[in-house]
């Protein structure tokens, strides 16, 4: 090469060695600027990774909760169909205190009923309504309204059909009269 080559050459190195220069100075900002980046996207993943784990728990608290209440009232439909046959029991005995001629069959009714009243309790069935009770439409079903003296307004006065509950939900109303001013 000749003498004016290299000096040809020379401006073209300096320019890229301003060029390298200006690239190193601004190195450092762009480093800072991906490190900033990269700092808010591990602060992003973070959250989405609690907010998933929040999720996952609360899933799990829904399912364990629906199961629970699933096995509390998987019976339900069972009891229901059951009630009627509690029903016939106590119009059987009903009407068999009017008679004398059958006391071993009445007895033998009255322990046949008892011990389906256990089995029923056992599985969280309880019995709902009586006369006397504050009328309330959420347990009783009013069929019919009579004068009466011996009740306060509004009580039941006459029990037509027990009504049940299962482990405290509502499973039949309890068909009644209630009392009216005379």
């Amino acid at each position: 090469m000749s003498e004016k080559s290299k000096n040809a050459q020379t401006p073209d190195a300096a320019a890229d060695a301003a060029a390298v220069g200006q690239a190193e100075a601004a190195a450092p900002s762009d480093l800072e600027a991906r490190v900033k980046e990269l700092d808010e996207e591990l602060a992003r993943l973070k959250d989405d990774k609690l907010r998933a784990l929040a999720e996952t728990e609360n899933v799990k608290r829904r399912l364990m909760r629906e199961k629970e209440e699933f096995q509390k009232f998987a019976v339900e439909g069972v009891l229901a169909d059951l009630l009627p046959v509690l029903d016939n029991l106590d119009m059987a005995l009903a009407y068999a205190e009017k008679s004398e001629a059958c006391k071993g069959f009445v007895q033998g009714v009255e322990m046949t009923r008892k011990v389906f009243l256990d089995i029923l309790a056992g599985h969280g069935l309880e019995a709902t309504g009586g006369a006397g009770e504050e009328f309330n439409p959420e347990w009783h079903e009013a069929v019919g309204a009579e004068p009466s003296k011996d009740f306060p307004e509004n009580h039941v006065c006459q029990l037509l059909q027990k009504g049940y509950k299962l482990k405290g939900r509502l499973l039949r109303p309890a068909k009644v009269l209630i009392s009216k001013p005379c």
